[in-house]
């Protein structure tokens, strides 16, 4: 399935759009089954609330962030750097209309150029064309690996559309230089899911977690809804349906 295809399914099954369908019917209904119709309004404005609130979105990433931990000094070496694409920042005026990483990615590749300059490990970065955009998410991050940084990158994965092919077209290219071990970097939320992925695809993942979800303090602000809780609660969802669907393939395929 096209990632297209598998993101628009995705977005019935996230916050809001999940929610907000669960409101309509709740509304249609309201005139024939009253009872049913406001428990399912009540019911889908009290989860958009919590669902937009940071102290219950931050807590749920949380929940997948526990389950990894930061990389240790004393953690064993690895061959391999392998950094995860986040996304394209597409058409970005002030770089020349060119596509180049967005945000998300820029803060793994941050974290990827630490660990090279500390080990000294060789970087493969993994990302293809998932929107059809004209430079590969790989391509992306080379280019600023390298000039950004000043870090070279030794391998580029650019044909993978999502996280259990970047899992498999990394193992296919590393595995030309018998490396098996390798460092992980992503997201903390999104490593429960790429560990997975990486792991059944023949790789000893050593996790490099970063840009995990922290907070100053916990005051008034925390339960005032806000959009970017709304996000942080999407992005868990995802998640949780992602290790979810990995478990299943590789129960049939395994």
């Amino acid at each position: 399935m096209s990632w297209f295809f598998t993101n628009l399914i995705s977005a019935f099954l996230l916050p809001p759009l999940s929610l907000l369908l669960i409101l309509l019917v709740g509304i249609l209904l309201l005139s024939r089954h009253t009872t049913l119709a406001r428990t399912l309004c009540i019911g889908s404005l009290a989860l958009l609330w919590i669902a937009s609130t940071p102290y219950f979105s931050e807590g749920a990433l949380h929940l997948l962030e526990n389950q990894t931990h930061a990389l240790a000094a004393d953690s064993p070496k690895a061959s391999a750097i392998v950094i995860l694409g986040g996304g394209t920042y597409f058409h970005a005026p002030e770089y020349g209309n060119q596509d180049t990483i967005s945000e998300a990615t820029l803060l793994r590749l941050r974290y990827g150029a630490k660990l090279q300059r500390e080990f000294n490990t060789p970087i493969l970065v993994s990302g293809g064309k998932p929107l059809g955009n004209r430079i590969s998410e790989a391509d992306q991050m080379k280019i600023s690996l390298e000039a950004d940084f000043r870090i070279p990158v030794h391998w580029t994965e650019g044909s993978s559309d999502n996280t259990f092919e970047n899992a498999r077209y990394s193992y296919q290219t590393l595995q030309k230089s018998g490396i098996r071990r390798i460092y992980l970097v992503t997201h903390a939320w999104h490593m429960p899911r790429s560990v997975a992925a990486f792991r059944a695809a023949g790789f000893e993942v050593i996790e490099a977690p970063t840009a995990f979800t922290t907070r100053y303090q916990t005051d008034l602000l925390a339960f005032i809804p806000r959009a970017e809780a709304l996000r942080d609660s999407k992005i868990f969802v995802h998640e949780v349906i992602g290790l979810l669907w990995y478990q299943a393939k590789l129960r049939i395929h395994g």
